[in-house]
């Protein structure tokens, strides 16, 4: 036989039915899109409440301002009382409104701290620190009453303004 003939390949063999073969077509790309309208229903509702989230955080964050200038301020003052007692009164200023704050002094001023606060207050140390003569004694005590009194007090209450 002729050197043609020995390559003529059977396609019933498995060589010639493995030529046969067609390569299999790559499928159409798959859309990102849902499908129905109820995906992108629930897409609103997600990035609508994720926004709400959002701005309420910030305005949270906002009106919260006043207590991380205060607990800076109270890391500056020390544990001096008229500065603390300072400090305090602009917070709660700032928080509760000009017309129940502005008019407490002595132990006034230290009952709304207990009343609006949860900690326990020294009534001598922090009332009558604004008027004595000499410089008042330093009293850590004041100090961490103040900072746990700027972390958990209320803030402005139905009806203050």
């Amino acid at each position: 036989m002729s050197e043609g003939a020995d390559q003529v390949v059977d396609n019933n063999s498995l060589v010639g039915l493995l030529n046969q073969l067609v390569e299999v077509p790559d499928p159409a790309p798959v859309s990102m899109m849902p499908q129905t309208v109820g995906w992108l229903v629930l897409l609103a509702l997600v990035l609508a409440l994720m926004t709400w989230r959002g701005w309420r955080f910030w305005q949270h964050y906002q009106a919260n301002a006043y207590r991380r200038a205060a607990l800076r301020e109270l890391r500056v003052a020390g544990d001096d009382p008229v500065a603390i007692s300072i400090i305090l009164k602009r917070a709660a200023l700032v928080a509760y409104g000009r017309r129940r704050v502005a008019a407490l002094s002595g132990a006034a001023w230290v009952g709304f701290l207990q009343e609006t606060g949860r900690g326990a207050w020294d009534q001598t140390a922090l009332a009558m620190a604004a008027y004595q003569e000499a410089p008042s004694a330093a009293d850590p005590n004041v100090t961490v009453a103040a900072r746990d009194w700027v972390k958990t007090h209320k803030g402005r209450e139905a009806g203050d303004v």
